[in-house]
């Protein structure tokens, strides 16, 4: 595999994109192996830490799985073609792809957060206070496949919004805030308070992000 030397201030967003069209075109499949960190450094001409990242989003994104000590492996591709089709419409649009996605969250999330606070069980809680992927971590607790397939297929665009939301001043404490509302009606079984808690949340998810967007205008 050749890949091109990446120059941009997010580097490693563009050897995801590489990677990503890989699997796309079939040249990495299911199974393969990645070539190792200091490797792939070389390959695509940026430090380390750029293709830890990389790897890290991948990974999230499903595309790929870490194992200790063996290496890191292109994982199942058939619900790939989904995510690379959202992924490129929410791209192509830039302004209108992030408000898409937002109505769309908030349109599944006030419900989902309902329904965990009816189904989650002690390690579903658990995983919610430790987990770095909060709504993942809720979605899983709702105990529908269903739903935890489809906030896995947009789960790279959700970091994406994240990524932008963390860069408006007071963001991620807002966002710190709202996660914890949510966390306490959960634990209360409280179904009609998490769906409102998550009201509020995409609330200031709207806002931060229309922020974030003319930040980069």
């Amino acid at each position: 595999m050749v890949y091109k030397v990446v120059r941009s201030s997010r580097l490693y967003e563009q050897i995801v994109q590489q990677v990503e069209e890989s699997i796309q075109k079939g040249d990495l499949k299911t199974g393969d192996q990645l070539p190792p960190e200091r490797e792939l450094a070389q390959q695509f001409g940026v430090s380390r830490t750029a293709v830890r990242e990389a790897v890290k989003a991948l990974r999230e994104k499903g595309f790929v799985e870490a194992y200790p000590g063996r290496g890191t492996f292109i994982m199942e591709t058939s619900s790939h073609p989904i995510r690379l089709s959202l992924d490129r419409m929410v791209k192509a649009g830039q302004a209108e792809g992030s408000r898409y996605l937002t109505e769309v969250r908030e349109m599944m999330e006030p419900e989902i957060a309902a329904l965990a606070a009816e189904r989650a069980e002690g390690e579903d809680l658990a995983a919610m206070r430790e987990s770095l992927d909060f709504h993942l971590a809720l979605a899983e607790a709702a105990a529908n496949p269903i739903i935890l397939s489809l906030i896995d297929s947009i789960v790279g665009l959700l970091r994406e919004q994240r990524m932008g939301i963390f860069q408006v001043e007071g963001g991620p404490e807002r966002g710190q805030y709202h996660h914890k509302k949510i966390l306490e009606a959960v634990e209360h079984r409280d179904a009609a308070g998490a769906r409102d808690a998550m009201k509020a949340h995409m609330r200031q998810v709207r806002e931060d992000s229309r922020k974030a967007r003319a930040g980069r205008v």
